[in-house]
């Protein structure tokens, strides 16, 4: 009965936190239309911060608790996630999508450089405050010299909200992150239960269980944006997601609250991402388009892990 109860909870949790970001996603995008900004950018420096808002509450939530576990096998999961499974899905929506080399490069050396300081910090088995420090800054950074460095295009054309106020759309963004936030700590709970109840490692509960759920707003907003013919925004976004995860998301958490992680399973994790990263990157940057060719290979990649990481456990 406990069991059936922790999965309902974390069941639960994640669609809260899924519905709450999918409205903050919406008003997010309606507050960048009004700057103008480019929809690769607004993919890559807002939507991503949006569709990312479950991992970013899941690293304080997890950290909070004493679960670095759970903070860092979510974040480089939906890392690999996004930039295997997600992007595999493209060419089945949308047959052929053009690939930009600058535009895909830079985000894929960003991505990697912070999945190599993620693989540095869990070295010793822990995050501390200035580890998280690090990976924040990494994100910071990193976006300003995207939104510098990469070509503008047309503004987006976001989904109609209600609020047409920024102001109205500012407090309704925080609102439903602090949506985000309940519903996270909740499921972050229960998975930690329904860890302990299986005696399966918390780790790989959460790069495999919770980064498939975390990653659903990235799959909802991408799938919808390619229906509408905006495929920058759908690239942006699932790129984007990742350099926040690999750098943002998963320093979050113990810059506020410093935890153990399991070493060994960090760094397996951390650096099989990191590959998968590199090759995807490699192979869309010089192909140039992204078909389904590609997409075999993307989610090849993804369904390795699997093995990869269960053969690590």
């Amino acid at each position: 009965m406990d069991i059936a109860l922790q999965i309902f909870l974390l069941v639960g949790g994640l669609a809260v936190a899924l519905v709450a970001s999918d409205y903050a996603v919406a008003y997010t995008r309606a507050l960048a239309a009004a700057l103008g900004a480019p929809p690769f950018i607004v993919g890559v420096a807002l939507v991503s911060i949006g569709t990312d808002l479950p991992e970013i509450a899941n690293s304080i939530a997890a950290h909070a608790q004493g679960e670095g576990d759970v903070n860092v096998g979510d974040s480089v999961g939906s890392t690999l996630t996004q930039y295997t499974f997600v992007l595999g899905l493209f060419p089945f929506i949308a047959a052929v999508i053009p690939i930009q080399r600058r535009q895909v490069g830079l985000v894929t050396v960003f991505t990697v450089a912070g999945l190599g300081l993620t693989t540095f910090f869990v070295t010793d088995g822990w995050l501390g405050r200035w580890d998280g420090v690090v990976l924040v800054l990494a994100w910071l950074v990193f976006t300003l010299v995207l939104v510098k460095a990469l070509p503008g295009e047309l503004a987006d054309d976001p989904p109609p909200v209600r609020g047409k106020r920024r102001s109205v759309q500012a407090g309704t963004v925080l609102v439903t992150l602090a949506f985000v936030g309940f519903g996270a700590t909740v499921a972050v709970r229960a998975l930690v239960s329904l860890a302990e109840s299986a005696g399966v490692p918390e780790f790989a509960l959460a790069f495999f269980g919770a980064s498939l759920g975390t990653s659903a707003p990235e799959i909802v907003v991408d799938v919808t944006a390619l229906l509408r013919g905006a495929p920058s925004i759908a690239l942006g976004d699932a790129l984007g997601s990742s350099l926040v995860d690999a750098t943002l998301s998963i320093g979050i958490g113990p810059t506020l609250f410093p935890a153990e992680v399991s070493a060994r399973l960090a760094v397996v994790g951390s650096v099989y991402a990191l590959v998968a990263v590199a090759v995807v990157g490699v192979v869309l940057t010089l192909r140039r388009r992204h078909d389904r060719v590609s997409a075999f290979v993307l989610l090849a990649l993804y369904a390795l892990s699997y093995a990869v990481l269960i053969r690590a456990i």
